[in-house]
């Protein structure tokens, strides 16, 4: 194991990756594969050729693997970055082991801190990856993601970031101070929270790497009544600890209340980014 940065990435309870991972493959872009899979071909990976090779930045409990590798033809080998050593042995369990077209997939698991990645660590790399990433990073952090991806030549597919754009029906009068609130709150610790994917295409684009955009929203209403009911839990508390007059008396609790009857639909907004090498084809 590495040495630990010292801005390490925040820690996510199990539970709460697993109340997600239904709502986060379903708003994941379909729409960014198409391109992903046309410059895999073209570097030479995929059936008959050699194997994939990805690597799974922050992979928490894999949800990110287990949604990607079934999404993408012929042999692939991961490499699983963590932290948490929890994390990342139920992350490596829970892999998938057959590709799209039932080619074998093998992972591994590294303990380790992303501040600590660099170039040397991703060559022969085809493809780094990431969910629900880049708005925890730091400028700096982003900046050695950035040029660990650019030395090597690879592309990357970075999933489920915040916009800070969140929409709630019926609405409030309370939302857009409670937005402007939160999404203060992820900027905290000079993370770049809402800013993180306007940023990274930036430091991409600075590297001579092509960038594509792909929208990724949650959309939270009856059938999702559990995660809806922990987000609104979450996202005023972290509003209130921004700025404890942001939500008034009651707004939660009437919030809740109307989840929990199926009265309340919400829509997060996120941005899926792929990065591509330059010259890459962006359609098949």
């Amino acid at each position: 194991m590495s040495s630990v940065s010292e801005n390490p990435l925040p820690a996510f309870e199990p539970d709460w990756l697993a109340l997600r991972e239904e709502a986060d493959a379903e708003a994941r872009a379909t729409a960014a594969l198409d391109p992903l899979r046309a410059h895999l071909a073209e570097r030479g990976t995929g059936p008959g050729t050699h194997p994939l090779r990805v690597v799974d930045l922050g992979c928490g409990t894999g949800s990110q693997g287990r949604w990607l590798a079934p999404r993408l033809p012929g042999a692939q080998t991961w490499v699983l970055y963590d932290i948490d050593p929890g994390l990342l042995s139920t992350a490596g369990a829970r892999m998938p082991t057959r590709s799209a077209d039932g080619a074998p997939v093998r992972s591994r698991m590294c303990l380790r801190d992303l501040g600590s990645i660099t170039g040397r660590d991703l060559l022969d790399v085809d493809l780094v990856t990431g969910s629900a990433l880049l708005d925890v990073l730091t400028r700096d952090a982003l900046e050695s993601v950035a040029d660990a991806v650019t030395g090597a030549g690879c592309a990357a597919l970075f999933t489920l970031s915040v916009t800070g754009r969140v929409e709630l029906f019926p609405s409030d009068p309370a939302d857009p101070p409670l937005t402007t609130a939160f999404n203060a709150h992820q900027r905290r610790g000079g993370r770049l929270g809402p800013d993180a994917v306007g940023v990274a295409e930036e430091m991409f684009r600075e590297r001579g790497h092509r960038t594509l955009t792909f929208t990724s929203p949650w959309r939270l209403g009856h059938d999702r009544a559990p995660l809806g009911l922990a987000w609104l839990r979450g996202w005023v508390g972290a509003a209130r600890e921004q700025e404890p007059a942001a939500a008034p008396h009651g707004y939660l609790e009437r919030r809740l209340g109307a989840c929990g009857r199926g009265e309340l639909g919400v829509i997060v907004h996120h941005t899926d980014l792929l990065v591509l090498p330059e010259g890459a084809t962006e359609h098949p």
